[in-house]
């Protein structure tokens, strides 16, 4: 469900955009609102988790995951839409660390670890094909608005589930109060670091917008920092998560994850409605490959994860994004799915779903039980922020690209020079896999 969120909005862009009066840069925040209090909340998640139990925090989370999305099919205005994707992040924020710690309580090791996490990544996967899927499908046929309310039996079908299935001990009953302030200076702090740069496409860089935003992004970051390390009890990370490697690898590793995952649906389905001139329909069908193949990766990630150390999984599925990006950046104002599309589409997925399973599991490797749900909130918090910022940085570029012109070759360059900077940025991902992540010998997968 938080997956299909992340992919459904993209194919309806343009007929939400029509139909609530939203301006082109305006637009955007239709998914910088859910990524960015969805990322920037995910360590208060983790945190709340842990102390209140894991079961009860997942219960409420989907209720107001539940809530959020009813509301956003009756927005009337983009403040509307806007605001209840924001509370939808909440509700994400809330329930999907919970989630992830439940999994890894269930499965601490062993070959039954491996599998849960294949699944959980086949799972994120089906989630994105479903999005795109069925984004076009209710787009074209039902309306936009439907985008927004396919979560709401989700929702409630996830709540009836978990009320049943799942155990009601599994958390550490720890006491506190959540670090509220942490949360709140992170949130604000990324959103306007995204504002700032995704603004420079009406305002210049040394325009008093800008010359504001961004400053005031960094001194409230910073802030974050510096009361996560002073703060002795009740801190919304412990900072020292960051000593140990396969944290640190894994989630600088993930935010370029989630920078060029959110990139490429976003670039290839403009690309495939503006340029080659697909219906909302059949971009949903288009897209598939691209989902498809991240479900393939994940499978085959799983059957070697028995044998294969996580480090070189991941390793090969950065390599295997870049090209599937590289070749993206090839694509042509007069191009076509066959010709232009679909042959990076499968080879990016894989590359994907390759690296989607290790990094989560790599993730908690050597975190205590009863910071496991810290650690998946970090994990999730990364790609989402990546995602957020990654996509107004490499959305900002393109722009810059194309300019003022409206040509099928201006858009078409801007689309593809995005892509091409996703290929780097798999590059250095794959040069973090190697250079911070313990050695294979010491952090194989357990078996």
């Amino acid at each position: 469900m938080v997956s299909v969120d992340l992919s459904v909005v993209n194919v309806g862009l343009p007929r939400i955009a029509a139909g609530l009066g939203f301006s082109a840069v305006d637009l955007t925040w239709v998914i910088h609102a859910y990524a960015l209090t969805f990322g920037g909340l995910l360590l208060l998640g983790g945190k709340i988790a842990d102390r209140y139990g894991l079961k009860r925090v997942l219960l409420l989370g989907l209720a107001v995951f539940a809530l959020a999305s009813l509301a956003g099919g009756f927005a009337q205005e983009p403040c509307h839409l806007v605001a209840a994707r924001a509370v939808q992040g909440i509700g994400a924020a809330t329930l999907a660390p919970a989630a992830l710690a439940l999994l890894t309580a269930t499965f601490p090791s062993g070959k039954a670890r491996v599998k849960a996490f294949g699944v959980w990544s086949a799972m994120n996967a089906g989630g994105g094909v479903l999005g795109v899927l069925i984004g076009g499908v209710l787009t074209e046929y039902a309306g936009w608005r439907w985008v927004m309310f396919v979560s709401v039996p989700m929702a409630v079908g996830a709540l009836l589930l978990a009320g049943r299935g799942v155990a009601d001990d599994l958390h550490t009953g720890r006491s506190g109060r959540p670090d509220v302030l942490g949360a709140v200076l992170a949130t604000v702090g990324m959103i306007l670091l995204v504002f700032g740069i995704v603004r420079t496409d009406e305002h210049s860089w040394t325009s008093p917008v800008t010359l504001t935003s961004l400053p005031v992004a960094v001194a409230l970051l910073a802030a974050f920092v510096y009361i996560e390390r002073t703060t002795t009890r009740d801190a919304l990370i412990r900072l020292g998560l960051f000593a140990n490697r396969s944290v640190a690898g894994a989630n600088a590793y993930n935010l370029i994850f989630g920078a060029t995952m959110a990139s490429a649906f976003y670039f290839v389905s403009l690309y495939i409605q503006r340029v080659l001139g697909a219906s909302p329909a059949m971009t949903g069908i288009q897209l598939l490959p691209l989902a498809l193949g991240v479900i393939v990766g994940s499978v085959l990630a799983t059957k070697l994860g028995y044998r294969v150390a996580r480090r070189t999984l991941m390793v090969a599925g950065a390599l295997i994004a870049a090209v599937g990006f590289a070749w993206f950046g090839l694509i042509s104002a007069d191009g076509s799915f066959v010709t232009d599309v679909i042959g990076p589409s499968i080879v990016t997925g894989v590359g994907f779903g390759l690296c989607l399973g290790p990094v989560v599991s790599t993730a908690t490797v050597g975190v205590a039980s009863h910071e496991t749900g810290t650690a998946s909130g970090l994990l999730s918090s990364s790609r989402q922020v990546g995602a957020s910022v990654g996509l107004a940085v490499l959305g900002t570029a393109a722009q810059h690209r194309t300019g003022q012109s409206a040509t099928l070759e201006a858009l078409n360059d801007g689309y593809a020079l995005g892509m091409i900077i996703g290929a780097v940025l798999w590059v250095v991902a794959a040069l973090i896999a190697l250079t911070v992540l313990p050695r294979p010998s010491t952090a194989a997968l357990a078996r």
